[in-house]
């Protein structure tokens, strides 16, 4: 007998499907979303000098906008180590197909990251119709701030992360006779790596609403294990930033202030879960 489950529609009423049923539906959904990302990817590929020129290789030049900014705040508050001075890495090709491979990739990376809320809205619109009419419309607004964290990872990151590592790594040297040149593919898998990592460490607090609501975690044993995360949020920002107390801190307070919030997240979920099971 064929596997049938039920869903509800967009009236709120059930409607019977079959397994064959659900797998047609999410074909659909997955070929949208990869449509989606193949367009915006093509449209990446045809606009070559404004991806690489303009933003991908443009935190490898004293220029940078993040640079400018960061040297006029050390003039302002007497912080000379913000000003990094002249930083123009060459950037070089040792592979025939080096160059071409980058392109595709990166063209495929934009394709991800301009349709990752799309993606997500055809994800929402697969799992919405098993979900109660109170879920969701809260599972809506999981959907909005999903989107906004992960977008606003992906511009801190770029415009901060990115920048002070690429400088870092791209400057450090032991010995005066080492000269630093740099792999289009090594610096590529850093800017693309950081931006990535980062976008998906914003999403932390989307992940800890599911864990509170399942019962994984509970807002004590964030709270408990804030000494530790405290820790590991200075060394990651050691690591990554230029050798000075007010860097580091550009970096580890933001990454804190998000751990703090997914622990007010948690405290909501959990005090509303104990409601319900009270009442």
């Amino acid at each position: 007998m064929e596997e049938q489950t039920t869903k509800n529609n967009n009236e709120g009423e059930a409607k019977v499907m079959s397994f064959w049923e659900h797998l047609e539906e999410l074909r659909g959904h997955v070929i949208r979303s990869l449509v989606a990302v193949a367009v915006l990817a093509v449209a990446a590929f045809l606009n070559r000098h404004l991806i690489f020129d303009t933003i991908i290789l443009a935190p490898s030049s004293s220029h940078f906008v993040t640079y400018r900014w960061l040297c006029e705040l050390g003039q302002l508050i007497h912080a000379k180590s913000l000003c990094f001075g002249d930083l123009n890495l060459k950037i070089i090709n040792i592979k025939m197909s080096g160059q071409f491979l980058t392109h595709m990739y990166i063209s495929l990376v934009a394709g991800l990251i301009l349709s990752f809320p799309y993606v997500l809205w055809e994800i929402w619109r697969f799992v919405s119709p098993a979900m109660y009419q109170n879920e969701r419309k809260h599972s809506r607004g999981g959907l909005f701030f999903s989107t906004f964290l992960f977008l606003i990872g992906i511009v801190f990151s770029y415009f901060l992360i990115v920048p002070i590592t690429v400088n870092f790594l791209g400057t450090y040297s032991v010995s005066e006779n080492v000269v630093n040149q740099i792999t289009l593919g090594s610096y590529i898998n850093t800017v693309v790596s950081l931006t990535f990592a980062v976008g998906l460490v914003f999403e932390l607090p989307i992940l800890v609403y599911f864990l509170t609501r399942i019962g994984v975690i509970t807002p004590d044993f964030l709270k408990k294990n804030r000494k530790y995360m405290v820790i590991i949020l200075l060394v990651v920002s050691a690591i990554i930033t230029p050798p000075d107390v007010f860097s580091q801190m550009m970096v580890f307070i933001p990454l804190l202030t998000l751990y703090e919030f997914s622990i007010l997240v948690s405290k909501r979920v959990y005090k509303k879960a104990q409601r319900m099971a009270a009442a």
